[in-house]
């Protein structure tokens, strides 16, 4: 359940425009917030010195916290002289990614700028984004820390260096289409065009929401300006290796969007779970099982490695249509009737197609995953049809 909470506060007449801020238009400012609370009187703070003088603007903070956090926040809200919301979420569905989404459905300006806060991101930076989205028509504009201008001074250590350069070289390599232009794909700090957002197509999961959006729902144009990362004003970072697993999950999921992605990721899964199977295969003989019930009961579990990364890399956002154990048992008995058609395939390609024992059985085994691919969208992960209503 959603809890809000809106401190009203005056706009302040925006100073007039210079030549590089030309026209621009009211921004909501989002931020989603965990345990954050001795970062919010600086954040709101800067907000206050660098923002409302330029262009008129509210925040919203989405707060997860399980501190005090909203309760600062209210209390250094009395002082701004713009509208402060806070959202306060009792279940962060989709973690920070999720708290994004539901801000920017909360927003009411033409312009939302996304942005973090521990005061890592620089308020005085958001009326440049705004300005120079409607200077180049772009619907997405984003704070880069890999351009000339930018710098991840911020980022604390070598390793969180090393992390955020594999990573954004990963995503790239991944989505080049999609992320052409966007140099800083992981980027928390960004503005868009409410209009050229679809908030509906967006399925987050983890802190790396820009990727979610730009790979889901990407604006036909992209711009860029540099920034610097500063240094956290308090607290530590929210980043761990859980975090590192979600965003990988979360990678696999963007990728297994497309439909010929996604047959290649089941059949890259397929082939895993040979490993599982042989194991047991070996350990079940070495116990002295016949290798006949060994191999059904290997084959299980070579079954359930794949079950489970399927349902984590391919179909993680389909899951939500059948509950797990008919997820679980639909997909037990499609991947046991492949083991149980090849054979007869096999025959069939033998001694009716004249084809060789070797040539047969790989044809069988292409035949069945194609069936099995499909069989599991249809059956497993696609929505139930819903009952015509009886008139």
């Amino acid at each position: 359940m959603t809890q809000e909470s809106t401190v009203p506060g005056e706009l302040t007449t925006p100073a007039p425009h210079t030549a590089e801020l030309a026209e621009p238009g009211a921004v909501t400012l989002v931020v989603p917030t965990f345990n954050e609370s001795a970062n919010i009187r600086e954040l709101l703070h800067q907000i206050r010195e660098s923002v409302p003088s330029r262009l008129p603007c509210e925040v919203v903070f989405v707060d997860d916290s399980t501190d005090d956090t909203p309760d600062v926040i209210r209390a250094a809200a009395r002082d701004c002289p713009f509208p402060v919301t806070v959202l306060h979420r009792a279940e962060p569905v989709g973690g920070l990614g999720g708290a994004v989404v539901e801000g920017i459905t909360a927003a009411t300006s033409e312009w939302i700028v996304v942005m973090d806060g521990d005061c890592q991101h620089p308020p005085s930076l958001v009326p440049e984004l705004v300005a120079t989205g409607k200077r180049a028509g772009a619907g997405l504009v984003v704070a880069s820390r890999y351009i000339a201008g930018g710098s991840r001074a911020g980022l604390a250590g070598g390793y969180r260096v090393a992390v955020s350069r594999g990573a954004t070289w990963l995503t790239k390599s991944l989505f080049p289409r999609r992320l052409r232009g966007v140099s800083d794909p992981m980027s928390g700090f960004f503005a868009i065009r409410r209009d050229d957002i679809t908030a509906d197509a967006l399925k987050p999961l983890g802190y790396k929401i820009l990727l979610e959006l730009t790979v889901r729902t990407r604006p036909p144009h992209v711009a860029e300006v540099p920034f610097v990362f500063q240094d956290r004003f308090a607290g530590e970072s929210k980043s761990s290796a859980r975090e590192g697993l979600r965003f990988l999950r979360h990678l696999a999921g963007l990728r297994a969007a497309a439909p010929l992605a996604r047959m290649i990721g089941f059949g890259l899964i397929g082939a895993s779970g040979f490993l599982p199977n042989l194991l047991g295969l070996w350990a079940l003989t070495r116990a002295g099982l016949h290798y006949v019930p060994a191999e059904i009961v290997a084959n299980q579990l070579g079954v359930a490695w794949n079950f489970v990364l399927i349902e984590h890399l391919l179909f993680r956002d389909r899951r939500e249509h059948r509950r797990f154990w008919d997820r679980a048992g639909r997909f037990t008995l499609l991947a046991n009737a492949d083991l149980v058609l090849r054979i007869p395939l096999i025959a069939l390609f033998v001694h009716r197609f004249g084809m060789g024992a070797l040539g047969a059985t790989a044809l069988a085994l292409v035949t069945t995953f194609v069936l099995r691919f499909v069989g599991t969208e249809a059956l497993v992960y696609l929505p139930r049809k819903a009952k015509k209503a009886r008139t």
